[in-house]
């Protein structure tokens, strides 16, 4: 039935127009209340510069700040900091604006990131931290932050006579005991880790006294997947692996030895015994021990022992020789060799003594007093990774997996460990010595990324290709670009060794892997605003790159072009599960935009001034792998003015390739080897056995 048009408005409309004016009211009292926090805003977005430090200390003129004095070479007093803030419209962390640092020397000014947490910012990142608002990596980089401004004040307390007196910089041996013992609660207590306070030599022993869990039901989605079952099976499983020292945090140490015994089997089903080596964060190429004896071809060996035994296999049936046969060989004086069998030498619930030695080529594993595998030290890049390690690195022992440990002995271990000391690797001559910063405009800028106690990688750097004559023409310029460490000690050097070689950039917030993407941005901005860059690389600190080659490989692009030079990867997805998971809150996107591998990559400088110009307006977005971001960037930046994508396998990312321009995980032992080859005209890669 219609209603008549002078009839009276219904009372449903009347409610919703009174809900209406309610809704309003509220907005108003949220208003009110924050209307603080939005004049908090306007001051900030104002550029108000008072500030407030974390300490509560009220902000002065850069003029009259420890920042603007001259400093140690490359070190500053607060030389890369960062803001990190919400942009609604890019959901990414930010960083403030810049200011003049001058450098010991006066070559040029410095103009490194400052971090300063302001009254209003401060206040906001306070309300934010209560309520939980901020990312995860923006939690983490605060942190980072936070921690690295303790521990530089920590560092500056040190006096040069204090320093100078050091031990650890006199290079005195640190004394250590001889032998080391733990009870299963005393493991279970320290996280099932032993520490090897000097790490091992050679003849050392750990023996482990253990007991195997009984299997257990898991679930397997590629069984599952595969449908042979229901991707259910039965796994008994332990782990017994020699650890180094971690460099970062979000970094999982070295795995110098992963000795991995399982009992159930893995996809063959059958028992088998696997060793491997990881180095930052890449496996090598795994050896199995599956109840066949290996070669024994010499070169196979490992102090003459093979380097797997045979023990007892259900599927295979040793044929037997008939009497006969065996009367006539007697007959004939042919000695025979009696052939002893063996079970898998781990038993589910039973008490098993596994001694691992350290001899002259390898590791070798008894258990029972019987020999069943040697591990020869890998000290040889593969495709997969470098692993160059030395006893004394060997610096812990992790027990993990199921089994229980009843005790653990480590004998015969070094009474000092000098290659902890730096003066084993830190050469101070001269010679190495960085050049001052040039006045006029370089070719191209290098930004090493390091961490705080890669030391050795550092000074191999600097015998070997930071020798080019390009370097010596200051053509090229170098720097390293390191964070801090959690051990006072290693910072203390670390400023040391950055004061003495003039070519390190200390960032003062505490070294994370997962903000690695920091350092970049440096690296960017140094090349950008210090030395006024035509090309800006990035690489590691165990890549060795051919500088001549690379300037050659630019001489190919045209100037007039923007270029991004690289081991190019096309089509990349990010991984939605395991250990390199990528939610979707932090990359949305099905696939990565096309990205330089990070080992070494080449930007021009106008790519580098539209990262610094978003940056500094607070639109730069971060990804935690600081590669994709570099790709992503420059994605953005194609999007209004064209780049050339140039792709080159020969920036290796895995090891060393013939005729390359840069190679990838090489130890301090191949990068000299790959200088000497290169001094003597053959790009020729380091094998060592």
């Amino acid at each position: 039935m219609k209603r008549l048009k002078n009839e009276p408005s219904s009372p449903r409309r009347c409610k919703l127009s009174h809900f209406l004016l309610g809704i309003a009211a509220l907005y108003l009292v949220f208003l009110a209340f924050k209307f603080p926090h939005f004049l908090e805003l306007a001051a900030m977005l104002s550029g108000d510069d008072t500030y407030i430090g974390l300490d509560g200390a009220t902000g002065i003129d850069a003029e009259d700040s420890d920042i603007s004095k001259p400093v140690l070479n490359s070190v500053y007093k607060d030389t890369f900091h960062r803001k990190l803030e919400d942009n609604d419209n890019q959901n990414a962390p930010k960083m403030p604006s810049k200011e003049p640092v001058v450098e010991k020397g006066g070559a040029k000014p410095l103009k490194p990131l400052q971090h300063r947490y302001g009254r209003i910012t401060g206040e906001i990142m306070k309300r934010r931290n209560r309520t939980n608002d901020l990312s995860l990596f923006e939690r983490m980089a605060d942190e980072a932050w936070t921690l690295g401004s303790k521990a530089w004040e920590e560092v500056e307390k040190y006096k040069g006579e204090a320093m100078g007196k050091s031990a650890v910089f006199e290079g005195k041996a640190e004394s250590c005991p001889s032998w080391v013992s733990m009870t299963g609660e005393e493991l279970v207590g320290v996280d099932k880790m032993m520490f090897l306070p000097c790490g091992l030599a050679a003849g050392s022993s750990i023996t482990v006294v253990g007991t195997p869990h009984f299997a257990h039901q898991e679930f397997v989605p590629q069984l599952a997947r595969l449908r042979k079952n229901d991707g259910i099976v039965m796994v008994s499983q332990f782990m017994i692996e020699l650890q180094g020292l971690k460099s970062v945090e979000g970094e999982d140490p070295p795995k110098i030895l992963h000795l991995n015994p399982r009992l159930r089997g893995d996809w063959s089903l059958r028992p088998v015994i696997e060793h491997n080596t990881c180095y930052r964060m890449q496996w090598g190429a795994a050896q199995r021990c599956d109840g066949l004896s290996s070669n024994l071809d010499e070169d196979m060996l490992v102090d003459g022992l093979v380097r797997c035994e045979k023990w007892t296999r259900n599927d295979i049936v040793d044929a037997k020789e008939s009497k006969t046969t065996s009367w006539l060989k007697r007959f004939i004086g042919r000695k025979q060799k009696p052939e002893v069998t063996w079970p898998f030498p781990f038993v589910e619930g039973r008490l098993f003594i596994l001694t691992l030695r350290a001899g002259v080529d390898g590791y070798h594993i008894s258990v029972g007093g019987r020999h069943v595998t040697s591990f020869p030290y890998r000290t040889v890049h593969n495709v997969y990774a470098v692993l160059g390690f030395t006893l004394e690195e060997a610096t812990g022992l992790a027990i993990k997996g199921d089994v229980d440990v009843h005790s653990v002995y480590a004998t015969s271990l070094p009474s000092s460990h000098p290659s902890f000391s730096p003066h084993r690797v830190l050469e101070m001559s001269e010679k190495w010595k960085a050049q001052p910063l040039p006045r006029n405009p370089v070719r191209l800028f290098i930004g090493v990324l390091s961490a705080s106690n890669h030391f050795a990688e550092r000074m191999a750097v600097r015998k070997t290709w930071m020798q080019s004559s390009a370097m010596k023409s200051s053509d090229v310029v170098v720097r390293f670009f390191v964070a801090l460490n959690p051990r006072k000690e290693v910072n203390a050097i670390l400023k040391k060794e950055a004061a003495y070689f003039g070519d390190i950039v200390i960032l003062h917030f505490m070294d994370r892997y997962e903000l690695v993407v920091l350092k970049t941005i440096a690296i960017v901005e140094f090349g950008v605003q210090n030395v006024s860059a035509a090309y800006i690389m990035k690489c590691d600190d165990d890549t060795f790159v051919r500088v001549e080659t690379v300037l050659k490989e630019i001489d190919g692009i045209s100037p007039k072009k923007s270029l991004y030079m690289g081991n190019l990867n096309l089509l990349h997805r990010p991984l939605r599960t395991g250990k390199w998971a990528v939610t979707f809150e932090e990359w949305p996107e099905e696939v990565y935009p096309p990205y330089a591998n990070g080992p070494g990559y080449i930007i021009t400088a106008d790519i580098a001034r539209f990262i610094i110009a978003q940056h500094a307006n607070q639109s730069l977005r971060l990804f935690k792998m600081e590669d994709v971001s570099m790709g992503m960037w420059v994605e953005q930046f194609n999007s209004s003015t064209p780049v050339q994508y140039s792709h080159n396998w020969k920036f290796c990312q895995y090891g060393c390739m013939e005729d390359y321009y840069t190679a990838h995980y090489q130890s301090p032992r191949q990068m000299i080897c790959l200088w000497d080859k290169l001094s003597r005209g053959r790009a020729r890669c380091c094998n060592f056995r």
